[in-house]
């Protein structure tokens, strides 16, 4: 992360819950209420994912808080976001999405330069077992750096 870029919000969530495979870096078509409300960090990730329709990247279930002073001109703040990116990418994230078991999951939203984006994720569901893995190798890893500390 450079200087130029200030994380809004974190899917903490996503990476215990998924494998990564892939990521890309997306715009996100918002209204003047929204980036209001991104910059004063009231967006939430969880639970959302992206979704490929009629040739357009959409995210879905992503929470952006309304903005204090936006009176009626305030967005929905569960509303469904249009993502920006190149046809290229568009058609490429549609032929891997139609894999089973492969989603599209945002992992962080964030500025830089002064534009909302999304770091999306081509990511397939962790099984039960695998999450305990994890866990453990994250275990092991902090015993081995408290040993090597002393």
């Amino acid at each position: 992360m450079s200087e130029q870029t200030r994380n809004i919000t974190v899917n903490r969530k996503a990476r215990h819950e998924y494998h990564i495979l892939q990521t890309y870096e997306a715009g996100i078509a918002l209204v003047g209420t929204e980036v209001k409300a991104c910059r004063q960090n009231k967006a939430n990730l969880t639970d959302s994912y992206a979704r490929v329709k009629n040739g357009e990247v959409w995210l879905i279930g992503a929470y952006i808080g309304h903005y204090e002073q936006g009176n009626r001109f305030n967005h929905d703040p569960h509303r469904d976001r249009k993502l920006l990116l190149n046809k290229r990418e568009i058609r490429k994230l549609d032929k891997i999405v139609k894999e089973k078991g492969v989603t599209l999951i945002p992992l962080r939203m964030y500025f830089t330069r002064g534009k909302v984006k999304v770091e999306l994720a081509v990511a397939k569901g962790k099984k039960v077992y695998d999450k305990r893995e994890t866990i453990a190798k994250r275990d092991q890893q902090r015993e081995m750096e408290r040993k090597f500390k002393y």
